[in-house]
This record gives structure tokens, C-alpha cells and sequence, in this order.
């Protein structure tokens, strides 16, 4: 690998000092996942970094990003010594953005931000090297961080940013300094911090105060609060691209078909006919995947290429990831698993229970039952004071006319458990791990079983109680094993 940071541009990127000369090839801020030759962030967090130093030193770590020398190790290792950790990492980030000629696009929205970084990953890439963040690398650290990671011949990057509270969004996005920012959506989530959705509009719309000057905006054409959207681009003077079912959008979705195994859209872009496929059903990635079409079309890239490319992409574990688990390794007798267990909130809770309306149980296989269609739901969190409502209102989903029965976990959730109709209505569990010791019993070769939560209610310990109950296969896109 080459060189991504010396000493020197270090330096002076953080107004630090140095003990010695070196050279990283990359940044790390986790010893678990540090590699020979990573300078060691040492972030004050749940645990303060300095604690890890010297582990990171002994693992090849090309120096470490300390505000002091920490105890145990020498005075003679290499350092890199800073007042602030966290404002060198910015530091960092400012001079990766600074020294590079990428173009570079940041994305946020309620939901689909990651799903749409890494289609944007997979398109941007197949026309230049690209750099993205790893995972959901979205905070105050985590954008930073992807651009500190940033070499210096990269040709697009692809940023993701979230946010919790408000003014968030602005800094990180003026770190980044976008030619592109694309929103996915604007929808309940977070609600514990603002006051309605129209305060989570303007802080979405915040990412446009990233936007280098000639900037494009990527944004949804048929929200309520896309009014508020476009508002702020004006303000920024940003060039407008629309995507969506409106009938005046740049990017116009005529149709979305789902099957077992793809997602297949008719669009128009700019007038243009337009037809594609994303490799895993969900209408809820038809939109996402156009908007992603468009900001590569600000980019000046091929669409022909992008539309092939976009068609290679498959989501992330614990994003609607598909698995089929054998019950029976010997009759390959078993059940289809989808693991959307990472987040949760009403959008992206209605598009789980749409993916799995999509996808037909198989009959005459299981022991007991045909075919089913079964839902766990864990909690949703951070809806505020409107949460139980939220939580109820799923029960009215038109998805649920196909599903066989619904499990719910957590407190929040029990509100959906007394409003579903008595044929519905599973199991209540206090916490995730209550269920685990109902799984072999909730399931039968044939059925497919969605599991969705957000991340801190757990369900991800069901999805994996799921895998230990056979052998886990990874579901082919085509249908084969």
C-alpha cells in the first residue's frame, strides 16, 4: 500500500509535534481492526484511546495521535502530539479534501443512507477509483475519519452523514465540501430531538451548506417538506435535481416490479427512458437507486455504465440481507431469513414488511405448516413523544394483509401486539433474548422470516439464534445455492 500520511504533512495538517519520522498507509481508531502501518487515532470515547496505545504500537502501528505520551510508553515512540485528538483527526480531514482532486458526494436522509453510499460505491467505481466510508462511518468522528482515510489520487468519494440532534449536519458537510449532496428522504426518525419533521427537513437540508460553489442537490420530489428542500438549495445557489414519482422529477419512477430475487425499474431521466434492476427485490431500493443514477449523471459519468453497475450492487449484513437456513442439511429442508436488524424507523419498517410481502413462502416442505410469511419487530427508537402511535400504526400497513403472523419485541413494540388482528398476533417479549428459547418453534421449512428492530433493541442476537439452528447458507441472488 502506499504512502497516505509522513510525518511531515501530518504535522502540519494537525499543528501537531512529532517524536520521529514515519510514514502511515492508513488511520485507524480501533486496535481490533488496526493493520502494520495505520496511524493510531487515539479518541476519547466509551474508553479514552490513550488506553490503547501502546497494544497499537505492538501491532505495527505507524504512530500514534495522542495529546500526551501515555503511560507506558516511551518517550522516544512515535507520536504525533496534538492539544485536541478529535479537532487533528478534522485537521486530517481537512488536508485530504484540500490536497485531492475527487469529486465528492455526501449523502444523508432518514433512511437508506448507507444502502445508497455503497450503491454509489459500486457505480462511482466502476469509472474511477473511489473511496467511501466503511460501514455507517456517519458521526462527528466518522466523517473525518473517511476522509483523513482518503489518498490523494482518488477519483470520487462518497461520504455518509447522519445526525442525532440538530446542527449536526452542516459542519460535517463543509469538512467535506461536496459537489454533490443527495437526500434520500426526509421521514420520522429522531423525533426525540426535534419538534416535527419539518425541523428534521431543515437539518437534512443543512447538507447543502457543504456544497462547493456550482454544486448539484440530489433530493426527493414528492415529500411534503420538499418545499423546505428546495429552499435551501435556492438559498445556496445549487443546481436542482429531483428524483421520485412526481410527474415533473428529473429522475421519474413509472414503475417498480418485484421479483423473488430483483427489483426491476422504468424510469425516465430527463425525458430519457430509462430501465434497470437492483439484485434484491425491494421497491423501497427503487428510488434510492435512481437517485443515486442522478448524482452520477452530475458527475459527468456514462449512465450506460452506471445503470449495469447499479445492477451489480447486493445490501449490506443486517439491511435486508437474505440467507437460507437448512433445518434439515440431509432433505435440504429450510427457511428463507431476512436480517434487517441494524435500524428502524416507520420508513424503513413499512419497506422491510414490503420486501417480505414480496417474497413467496414455499408450501409441502415443512413439517407442520405450508408456507409462511413471519415478521419479528423489535422496537423502534428515538420517535419521541409519539412513539406508541408510531409503533400501532404499523398494524395498518398494507403489507400486512400477507403476513402470517407477527412476534414483537420490546416495550415500545407491545402497543403493535394489542392492535393486531388475534390471527396475527404472536409472541410478546420484553427483550430479544426472551425469544430465543421460542425460535425452533416459531419457524418452519418454508416460511420466510423477516427480523427488523433498531440496533438497540437487539433483535440481531434473533437473526443470529436463527443461524445456529441449521446451517446458514447465503441466499444467491438467482435463486441457487
Amino acid at each position: 500500500m502506499t504512502t497516505l500520511w509522513t510525518s511531515a504533512e501530518a504535522a502540519a495538517a494537525t499543528r501537531g509535534r512529532i517524536t520521529c519520522d514515519w510514514v502511515a498507509r492508513g488511520v485507524s481508531i480501533d486496535t481490533r481492526t488496526l493493520q502494520p502501518g495505520d496511524l493510531f487515532v487515539a479518541l476519547k470515547d466509551v474508553r479514552d484511546g490513550h488506553e490503547f496505545v501502546g497494544q497499537a504500537l505492538d501491532k505495527g502501528a505507524a504512530a500514534a495521535l495522542v495529546t500526551h505520551v501515555p503511560e507506558g510508553v516511551g518517550v522516544d515512540a512515535p507520536l504525533l502530539v496534538v492539544p485536541d485528538v478529535l479537532e487533528a483527526l478534522r485537521g486530517l480531514a481537512r488536508a485530504a479534501r484540500a490536497r485531492t482532486k475527487a469529486k465528492v458526494v455526501g449523502v444523508t436522509g432518514s433512511v437508506g443512507k448507507t444502502s445508497t453510499k455503497d450503491m454509489l460505491r459500486a457505480v462511482l467505481g466502476g469509472q474511477g477509483k473511489t473511496h467511501a466510508a466503511e460501514a455507517s462511518y456517519n458521526n462527528h468522528w466518522g466523517v473525518p475519519l473517511t476522509l483523513a482515510r482518503m489518498p490523494v489520487d482518488t477519483d470520487f468519494a462518497v461520504v455518509e452523514i447522519g445526525m442525532n440532534h440538530p446542527g449536526e449536519i452542516a459542519p460535517l458537510a463543509e469538512l467535506a465540501q461536496l459537489d454533490v449532496a443527495l437526500i434520500t428522504t426526509v421521514a420520522p426518525a429522531h423525533l426525540e430531538a426535534f419538534e416535527n419533521i419539518e425541523g428534521i427537513a431543515r437539518e437534512k437540508a443543512a447538507i447543502m451548506d457543504g456544497l462547493k460553489r456550482g454544486g448539484t442537490a440530489v433530493l426527493p420530489a414528492d415529500l411534503t417538506v420538499t418545499p423546505i428542500l428546495l429552499a435551501k438549495a435556492a438559498e445556496v445557489g445549487a443546481r436542482v435535481l429531483r428524483f421520485g414519482n412526481a410527474a415533473d422529477a428529473d429522475y421519474r419512477l413509472t414503475d417498480v416490479t418485484l421479483t423473488p430475487d430483483a427489483t426491476v425499474v422504468r424510469a425516465t431521466a430527463q425525458g430519457e427512458p430509462l430501465l434497470f434492476k437492483v439484485r434484491s427485490p425491494g421497491r423501497h431500493f427503487a428510488p434510492n437507486a435512481l437517485a443515486v443514477l442522478a448524482a452520477a449523471a452530475a458527475l459527468g459519468l456514462d449512465p450506460s455504465i452506471a445503470g449495469c453497475d447499479i445492477g451489480n450492487w447486493l445490501p449490506p449484513k443486517g439491511r435486508g440481507t437474505r440467507e437460507r437456513i437448512l433445518l434439515d442439511p440431509v432433505e435440504e429442508r429450510g427457511f428463507e431469513l431476512i436480517d434487517d436488524a441494524f435500524n428502524a424507523n416507520p420508513a424503513s419498517m413499512a419497506a422491510s414488511l414490503d420486501l417480505l410481502a414480496a417474497i413467496p413462502p414455499v408450501d409441502g416442505v415443512g413439517r407442520i405448516h405450508p408456507g409462511r410469511r413471519i415478521a419479528i419487530l423489535g422496537d423502534m427508537l428515538e420517535l419521541g413523544r409519539t412513539e406508541l402511535d408510531l409503533h400501532a400504526a404499523i398494524a395498518r400497513h398494507p403489507a400486512m394483509a400477507s403476513i402470517t403472523t407477527v412476534h414483537c419485541v420490546g416495550p415500545r413494540m407491545r402497543a403493535l401486539h394489542a392492535v393486531l388482528p388475534p390471527q396475527k398476533r404472536g409472541l410478546w417479549v420484553e427483550t430479544a433474548a426472551e425469544l430465543l428459547p421460542q425460535l425452533r418453534q416459531i419457524v418452519d421449512a418454508g416460511d420466510i422470516v423477516l427480523v427488523k428492530g433498531s440496533k438497540g433493541i437487539k433483535v440481531s442476537q434473533v437473526v443470529d439464534g436463527f443461524r445456529k439452528l441449521g446451517q446458514a447458507i447465503a441466499q444467491d441472488t438467482t435463486g441457487a445455492e
